[in-house]
C-alpha cells in the first residue's frame, strides 16, 4: 500500500538584519534546495529580498516530517517559519511552442 504525501507551504521571514555568517550560508542552502528538488521533497522555492520572505512547497508524509527537512536547512535557524498543509496546489507549467517542419 502506498503512503500518502501531502504539500506543505512553508512561510520563513529573514532575520530584519541580513549578517555575514547568513550571507555565507547561501551557497550551502541552494545546494540542499537543489538536492530536495533532485529527490521530489521540494516542489516550488521562491525567495523575496525585498520583503525578507522564502515561501517552499514541500512534499512529505506529515508536519513532523516537514519540520525536520526544514530544520536541516542551514539558514532556517537564523528565520522564523510557519508550515501549512495544502488541500491543493495547482502550478502553471511553461509551454513550448509546436514545432513546425514548414
Amino acid at each position: 500500500m502506498a503512503k500518502d504525501i501531502y504539500q506543505f507551504m512553508v512561510d520563513f521571514t529573514m532575520p530584519e538584519l541580513i549578517t555575514e555568517r547568513f550571507t555565507r550560508l547561501i551557497p550551502e542552502q541552494r545546494a540542499m534546495v537543489n538536492d530536495y528538488f533532485g529527490e521530489n521533497i521540494l516542489v516550488s522555492y521562491a525567495v523575496s529580498l525585498e520583503r525578507g520572505k522564502v515561501w517552499a512547497i514541500f512534499n512529505g508524509d506529515s508536519e513532523d516530517e516537514v519540520k525536520m527537512l526544514v530544520a536541516a536547512m542551514p539558514l532556517t535557524r537564523y528565520m522564523t517559519y510557519t508550515i501549512n498543509i495544502l488541500t491543493f496546489y495547482n502550478l502553471m507549467t511553461a509551454q513550448l511552442p509546436a514545432f513546425s517542419v514548414n
